[in-house]
């Protein structure tokens, strides 16, 4: 059974910095993506930043480029996401999410099926 588990939200002002974890366990594939995705209220979820372990791509939507991270330990089974420069806006829940043998529209929420229960994120003004 494939688990992700989050940790790492908080409450931090704008131009702060967190970093968030993903575990993830009893997933065998080796060719897979793996990502953070994000969801504010009243508002649709999106794909914040992506990697494909196969291809050792990373994708990222345009508005965290140049501010958030993503890196993969495989080692402790783990993602994360380095998010430096917070702005409000980037205030959600963030969820990990999993998928074997994607290769297209990484960053598109509904092509994957294996989610953790999300962190939340609160950034102030």
């Amino acid at each position: 059974q494939v688990q992700l588990v989050e940790s790492g939200g908080g409450s931090v002002q704008a131009g702060g910095s967190l970093r968030l974890s993903c575990v993830v366990s009893g997933y065998t594939h080796t060719d897979y993506s793996i990502g953070w995705f994000r969801q504010a209220p009243e508002k649709e979820r999106e794909g914040v930043a992506v990697v494909h372990v196969g291809q050792g791509i990373t994708y990222y939507t345009d508005s965290v480029k140049g501010r958030f991270t993503i890196s993969l330990e495989n080692a402790k089974n783990s993602l994360y996401l380095q998010m430096n420069s917070l702005k409000p806006e980037d205030s959600a829940v963030y969820y990990c999410a999993t998928e074997p043998g994607l290769y297209s529209r990484l960053l598109s929420p509904r092509q994957y099926h294996y989610w953790g229960q999300g962190t939340q994120v609160t950034v102030s003004s």
